[in-house]
């Protein structure tokens, strides 16, 4: 998908006379006071360390990418709209970047992490939505985000893997995390998936790009959801 997303970006750039202009985008990797602040719950990927938000400036907008490969970077936005996109950190650049220009276009919203109880209510209405829209549904979720685990085993039943060691074979609010390996069955298992947008950035997306809803959740896959017509949620970013 990162080649379709590249050309989009690149036209974007062109059609809004950004091609030729020496643009910095800063990125820098934000602290999870920085990022989240100070929520009553601590077991964030964000607060445990296990994760950083990349954060790109341009022109004043700003745009957030979630990796576990992080730290600073200054170029010009021509230069990384046709970076070669060969890592974790080289994709949260890119990510984070198209996502501050889309929304200095004002062509998305949601692009900076909520904070402090926002991630709880996210995850209370994420609940609502799911059962206004799809009723009563088996969820295969990618990406073990504590809140929304918490609220969903509630109401639905669910199935949820992670990529972080410590997660996996752990039950978390009465629902066992599995490794990326059972995703596949998972899949073939729910009525709909709700997938982190963090696939986006360390290249996994396309294996959830299926015949059955899949709503992509958080700030990373602002601009792409955008620019491919993929449904999201992202109720309190700003």
């Amino acid at each position: 998908m990162h080649d379709i997303i590249r050309e989009k970006f690149i036209k974007l750039i062109k059609e809004h006379g950004l091609e030729g202009e020496k643009v910095i985008v800063r990125a820098a990797a934000l602290s999870a006071e920085q990022a989240i602040g100070s929520p009553e719950d601590k077991d964030y990927p964000l607060v445990k360390g296990v994760e950083r938000l990349m954060q790109a400036e341009f022109r004043g907008a700003k745009g957030q990418a979630f990796t576990d490969m992080y730290g600073d970077f200054t170029g010009r936005l021509a230069d990384i709209a046709t970076m070669e996109l060969k890592n974790n950190f080289r994709r949260a650049i890119f990510i984070s970047s198209l996502n501050a220009v889309m929304n200095h276009l004002g062509l998305i919203k949601q692009t900076v992490h909520c904070k402090d109880k926002q991630p709880r209510e996210c995850a209370t209405e994420l609940a609502s939505y799911i059962k206004e829209n799809y009723g009563q549904p088996k969820i295969a979720m990618v990406g073990f985000q504590p809140r929304i685990v918490e609220a969903l085993a509630k109401q639905f039943e669910i199935r949820v893997t992670d990529m972080d060691q410590e997660n996996i074979g752990q039950e978390k609010f009465g629902v066992k995390i599995d490794d990326p390996s059972r995703t596949k069955e998972n899949l073939e298992w729910c009525d709909i998936a709700l997938v982190t947008g963090t696939t986006i950035v360390n290249d996994t997306i396309d294996q959830f790009l299926i015949a059955k809803p899949v709503v992509f959740y958080g700030v990373t896959i602002a601009g792409v959801a955008k620019l491919q017509g993929l449904k999201r949620f992202c109720p309190f970013g700003s």
